[in-house]
């Protein structure tokens, strides 16, 4: 037996169109239909509006809507209003990447770097949900509509961005509104230096970064805790060698305004003294080797011991003037200059040696100046005696024999004198001890001024290349 229709009315305040009945066949497995009795009155629906897909999801938001609603001027965003205020203090971590590092220079103190600088925080604004990435790189220009960080270096000198070919910038967001930004910049930071065993010196520069309007109350600084300072691999100084060892910690600076946040790093540098080997060390001391040869030279050539000795003392003043020219006008001795005034100290000492020298091998000419005096007062005794009708007494001088009384001559009459007499005679004797006497002296100082000089090296290298360099080690 067929089941009857089913049949759905749908009132209406007008006039009904009889209903549509729709037979149901037995032969058929399918369920009877449902008769739709519809107003002919009212309006029909389309039928986008009467399909309706539950599965299928909305549009999804555009980069520019999503930025937009994210820190636009309808998202509520204020840059000026730090992430967490009136709350706990940003905590944001610092690290560097060094690309270049040198222009070490003495005169001035600092040194000259450039850098990658990155800071990362947590600001809870700039959470997000709506978006499919994790994170987003964005452009620069970006950077003025969030807070950012008043990070400023403490010893600066000088810096400058690089905009070449654009902005050397980089500002990355992420979903749980991590922000990360780095930025390129080349700086030129003081360093206090100790010149004290300069060329054989270590300097520590450090680098301190500072907050400069927020107090620890609102921001503190802090190293990353992995790779918080890293370095370029090809990374190479002119003088120095970088040591890997870099000191990180916090310099918190109290001022008149509060207490502000301040992190620092410091950098070993040991200076390699080979250019000062070639250009100070080595010159120096084949010029004080040099001064020695006026010992071998004879004593008579006095034009050619004389033009030596202060052609080198001339050498050594130019050589340490020139020491001195790159480096500051500090108070203290500095191991450079100890080395240039000992070896200016031999050169003039060899100088000096010569006029040694050739003093004493004059001293029997003053010897004999002083006895033709005695002889002169002798005569003028004796003329006094004969012209008192006196017989005259004849005494020999010194135990000499008396001879021949010409007037006063120069020196050449001595040395005529020396000439006319044997080679035993007395007065023979005494010039010749006198110049032994000034040969010996130059026999003496070919072995002392070497040794001499060779102990000071020992003590001067031994001082600063070991004693003075594990004191800087054991103070580092």
């Amino acid at each position: 037996m067929t089941p009857p229709p089913r049949v759905l009315h749908q009132h209406s305040s007008t006039k009904t169109s009889p209903p549509r009945l729709l037979h149901y066949d037995s032969s058929t497995k399918t369920p009877p239909p449902i008769l739709l009795l519809q107003d002919s009155s009212s309006t029909p629906v389309s039928g986008t509006e009467q399909v309706k897909y539950p599965g299928r999801s909305a549009k999804p938001m555009s980069p520019s809507d999503f930025l937009d609603k994210l820190m636009g001027r309808t998202s509520g965003y204020d840059a000026r209003i730090r992430p967490n205020f009136k709350g706990p203090p940003v905590n944001v971590t610092c690290n560097i990447f060094i690309n270049s590092f040198g222009s070490i220079t003495e005169t001035t103190m600092d040194y000259r770097l450039n850098v990658f600088l990155r800071q990362q925080w947590n600001d809870p604004r700039l959470a997000y949900k709506e978006y499919p990435d994790d994170s987003l790189d964005l452009d620069p220009s970006m950077l003025d509509s969030i807070w950012k960080p008043d990070l400023f270096f403490a010893n600066e000198k000088g810096a400058n961005f690089h905009e070449v070919t654009t902005d050397n910038k980089l500002l990355r967001i992420f979903q749980n509104g991590n922000v990360l930004y780095s930025i390129r910049l080349t700086l030129i930071l003081s360093c206090q230096m100790d010149l004290k065993n300069f060329p054989m010196d270590i300097q520590t520069c450090t680098m301190q970064l500072e907050s400069f309007g927020y107090t620890m109350n609102d921001l503190i600084f802090q190293w990353l805790d992995e790779g918080p300072v890293q370095v370029a691999d090809d990374l190479q100084l002119p003088q120095f060698v970088l040591k890997e060892e870099k000191d990180l910690g916090y310099c918190t600076k109290h001022y008149n305004t509060g207490k502000f946040t301040c992190i620092e790093v410091k950098f070993h540098l040991e200076r390699q003294m080979g250019y000062y080997l070639i250009q100070m060390y080595i010159p120096s001391l084949l010029t004080v080797i040099l001064s020695w040869v006026s010992f071998w030279i004879n004593m008579d050539a006095a034009p050619a011991r004389v033009g030596l000795g202060i052609t080198t003392v001339l050498t050594m003043t130019t050589q340490s003037s020139g020491s001195r020219a790159s480096l500051p006008k500090v108070s203290y001795v500095k191991a450079i200059d100890i080395w240039m005034a000992v070896c200016l100290l031999f050169v003039f000492a060899a100088l000096l040696e010569y006029a040694a020298v050739n003093f004493v091998s004059r001293q029997h000419k003053e010897f004999f100046r002083l006895r033709r005096k005695l002889r002169e007062e002798q005569r003028m005794r004796e003329e006094e005696q004969l012209a008192q009708g006196n017989q005259p007494l004849y005494l020999n001088s010194f135990g000499m024999e008396p001879c021949m009384i010409g007037g006063d001559g120069p020196l050449s009459e001595t040395a005529a004198f020396f000439a006319g007499l044997p080679p035993g005679h007395a007065l023979f004797e005494i010039r010749r001890r006198f110049i032994e006497r000034a040969k010996r002296i130059d026999t003496i100082s070919r072995a002392v001024f070497p040794l001499s000089f060779l102990l000071f090296n020992v003590l001067y290298w031994f001082t600063y290349k070991v004693l003075r360099s594990e004191d800087v080690h054991a103070s580092g």
